[in-house]
């Protein structure tokens, strides 16, 4: 062993070790219990980032210590490769899609293993490897067969400069997220999955998840916002038609003073027909911005339509008005308003000077003072025909029932949830299996025919998928009517490829199908690690295609994640790093300078998982320094350490240490005891403060002269199993250079001692009228004469306070002395 610390040399020797043991490669074991711990896959982008290295850090220390509790541990690593940003690259560098891709993906991985992560690379994938997408064309179609697919027009954001559909959360400020473009809606085919034929089981499923952040639960119900209430019909004042409407609030029926449709609503396009001005409208309204929180904060904007409906129950007569505000993707593309009773509402019949009806008031009798907002609370009806003087609760169930049974209405369930979108019009993602045939229509591709291999030897000009100009891809006979068809040009949204990859990491080597049994020994995942940004739709989407695989019987468990852990984004300078804000670290600086344990210490140490974690140079040198001391204190004792039980579970007898080696033995113990159960709660930042704590302890036991080499030998071979799953290399090396067996990766997490916890003594704080002034060790057979005796002695009592000053002494058992003078 070299006095100095040298990272670099060693790491890369120890990890050349593990590449040649194959040390990390998962077989299935029935004699073992499985932990499949998993890592949200990375874009290949070309570089690392510490938001990467945060990730799958915190991934790597949860595997670790489950392989030291005895499991069968699998971590995969893989690369969710197709998208936009390889496409867009590859456009400004004059490269095809798929060489960017793969020399990012080489590079990446290189990165990747330089940090030590315990990953089985003998399952890597990439999701745009022909060999993974058949697969996922094959569920496709699987799906297609049974009604969970299907092909509709849809209005749509265009993004005119990246040339595809967005989904909503993809606009901001009515801008495209990637290219800043203003982005237009339009009404094309698109093909669809019916996710909402889930929606309630993916809603009651949360409960059961009690694995996941209380926040991700939260927003994933949000989401599929799952209302009850009615559809209410609306009969058109001088037409055989109505409106259908729903409502969560039919309690507030009697308070309607008009109605909003679609500017999109076939009513409102036929009046505009015949006029100008509407027409003119609706045209504007093309390009209204249709992200929530757009929706909640734009400009509120509506035209008469000079239309009337008939109120259904009072029978009187309602003006139809079109507003910006109200999509005709989202039901029917109409809404009762209620301005007393609906902040939207209000504000639009302020501006229209529109009549305002309160209905509802508060459940103290109290009317609502309408001095600039609508009374949204539940409460009790009034001016509401024979419902008046019900309360809402009542209310709602009644007038549902009334509706019902005069053929009015009906009550009704609905979701927020709308069904998912998978067609994108670029080039680089895995085709749609569907041949467009003139007589047949969309015809499935024969599973023989699988996978259809997209063409990666292209070269892209503009924007435009090159798909729809390259015949040797495009041109195809009908496998029903063996006429000319083509091919559909459309490729899957990339979340489908993120949706179902923790299933095929379990058996990525099966070319005969999508899984196998080995899914069903690895599934569900145990712990999943990745950004609160994913909470919704990513999530979301491998739920629904979890839900399916299984309904298929390719998996047999109801969901895929059994535990989720949202670690926070890596900040310097108070703002998240990026290239654009010129505050960027790269991983391989800090490996290049320091080593990868450094950059794993400094990563768990400054931030619990959940928390942003702020960049500090300080604390990385902090890092490097504490590894470094923890190398010279092996140095220097290495020789005269006790070895004769290569665990480090020595054969010390309690009985025969002294009172100052059993306080030091009980501190090791308690500091482990707190270690273990903090890693068990993923809380791993003060695992490192135990270690930091024990190392302490230990420098200050090997300056004692009553100090105990076994006792020692016995903490260090604790303190290098704490660290063992964060620093994995400096502590391999040291673990051997101190000739314990085996190698560090396959040695147990360390067991609590329990007879060590037991102390003889007791540690009590003495007051002088109730201030503290200092702390006595008493045995635990002591009298509570013998107490005060010893908080009396003590100097610093004593230059305080005279025995002969002393009024009373307050005892309280185990925890304190009271002396009052």
């Amino acid at each position: 062993m070299q006095e100095n610390y040298a990272a670099q040399k060693i790491e890369l020797q120890i990890q050349a070790e593990w590449n040649d043991e194959k040390k990390f490669a998962a077989k299935e074991d029935n004699a073992k219990g499985k932990f499949y711990c998993l890592s949200m896959l990375p874009y290949p982008s070309g570089q690392i980032h510490m938001g990467h290295v945060r990730n799958y850090t915190i991934g790597d220390v949860i595997a670790r210590y489950q392989r030291m509790l005895g499991k069968n541990v699998l971590q995969p690593m893989g690369w969710d490769a197709f998208g936009l940003p390889a496409e867009n690259a590859a456009l400004e560098r004059h490269l095809s899609p798929a060489a960017w891709t793969y020399q990012n993906i080489a590079e990446m991985r290189v990165t990747l293993q330089r940090l030590g992560f315990a990953v089985d690379w003998d399952r890597e994938l990439a999701t745009c490897k022909p060999e993974y997408y058949h697969w996922e064309q094959w569920l496709f179609l699987r799906m297609y067969e049974k009604g969970l697919v299907y092909k509709k027009k849809s209005a749509v954001n265009w993004d005119p400069v990246d040339q595809t559909v967005l989904a909503n959360e993809q606009v901001v400020d009515g801008r495209g997220w990637r290219s800043g473009a203003l982005v237009e809606r339009r009404e094309i085919e698109q093909w669809f999955l019916k996710i909402t034929a889930y929606a309630d089981e993916l809603l009651d499923c949360l409960d059961e998840l009690t694995g996941w952040p209380e926040e991700v639960r939260t927003m994933q119900a949000n989401w599929i916002g799952r209302s009850h209430g009615a559809i209410i019909n609306f009969p058109l004042q001088e037409a055989p038609e109505k409106i259908t409407v729903f409502t969560t609030r039919p309690d507030t029926l009697f308070g309607v003073t008009y109605l909003a449709l679609a500017p999109q609503h076939p009513l409102v396009l036929r009046v505009a027909e015949s006029n100008s001005v509407l027409a003119e409208f609706c045209e504007k309204c093309k390009n209204v911005k249709v992200a929530e929180a757009d929706m909640a904060t734009m400009e509120k904007e509506g035209f008469d339509t000079g239309l009337k409906a008939i109120h259904p129950l009072t029978k009187e007569i309602i003006p139809i008005w079109t507003a910006n505000f109200v999509l005709m993707e989202y039901g029917s593309g109409a809404v009762m308003s209620v301005p007393a009773h609906d902040q939207r509402d209000f504000l639009f019949a302020q501006k229209y000077t529109l009549p305002i009806k309160p209905v509802i008031q508060g459940k103290s009798g109290a009317a609502w003072d309408f001095g600039g907002e609508a009374f949204t609370e539940y409460g009790i009806l009034h001016d509401s025909g024979i419902f008046s003087n019900l309360t809402s609760e009542e209310a709602i169930v009644k007038i549902g029932l009334c509706l019902e049974e005069n053929n009015l209405g009906t009550r009704k369930t609905q979701y927020r949830l709308r069904d998912w979108g998978i067609s994108r019009q670029r080039y680089w993602g895995a085709p749609i299996p569907i041949i467009n045939c003139p007589k047949c229509g969309s015809v499935a591709v024969p599973e023989q025919d699988l996978p259809v291999i997209l063409p990666e030897k292209v070269t892209l000009n503009d924007p435009r998928s090159p798909l729809k100009s390259l015949p040797s891809f495009l041109e195809v006979t009908c496998p029903k009517c063996k006429g000319q068809a083509v091919r559909e040009t459309d490729t899957f949204d990339t979340f489908m490829e993120s949706s179902w990859y923790y299933a095929r990491y379990c058996c990525n080597d099966q070319n005969r199908a999508m899984l196998d049994e080995r899914a069903d020994y690895w599934l569900p995942v145990d712990q999943y690690v990745g950004g609160i940004e994913h909470a919704i739709l990513h999530l979301l989407y491998a739920r629904f295609m979890h839900k399916v695989m299984r309904d298929f019987g390719l998996v047999h468990c109801d969901e895929p994640f059994k535990k989720l852990l949202t670690q926070g984004m890596v900040l310097k300078d108070g703002t998240k790093m990026s290239k654009s804000k010129g505050n960027i670290v790269t991983p391989q600086e800090i490996v290049d300078k320091y080593g990868a344990d450094t950059a794993r210490l400094f990563i768990i140490f400054a931030a619990p998982p959940a928390y942003a974690l702020e960049w500090s140079d300080s604390g990385v040198e902090g890092a490097y320094r504490f590894l470094k001391r923890l190398w010279t204190f092996v140095y220097i004792h290495k020789q005269e350490l006790n070895k004769k039980n290569a665990t480090g579970e020595l054969q010390i007898i309690q009985e025969q240490l002294t009172e100052t080696q059993k306080n030091w033995r009980r501190q090791i113990y308690e500091i482990l005891q707190q270690a273990t159960s903090d890693v068990e709660r993923n809380q791993l930042n003060t695992v490192v403060s135990a270690a930091m704590k024990l190392f302490n302890l230990l420098q200050e036991m090997q300056g004692k002269t009553d100090s105990s080499l076994p006792l020692t030998e016995e903490g260090l071979s604790i303190l290098l199993r704490l660290l063992a799953p964060i620093t994995p290399h400096i502590i391999h090396y040291l673990w051997h250079e101190l000739e314990f067996l085996g190698d560090i990766e396959d040695v147990s997490w360390p067991k609590v001692v329990q007879e060590a916890l037991v102390t003889s003594v007791i540690e009590m704080i003495v007051q002088v009228n109730g201030k503290l002034r200092a702390k006595i060790t008493v045995p635990k057979t002591a009298t509570q004469e013998m107490i005060i005796a010893a908080a009396l002695n003590e100097d610093k009592v004593q230059k305080i306070i005279t025995k002969e000053a002393v009024k009373r002494c307050v005892v309280v058992p185990n925890r304190l002395v009271n002396i009052i003078g």
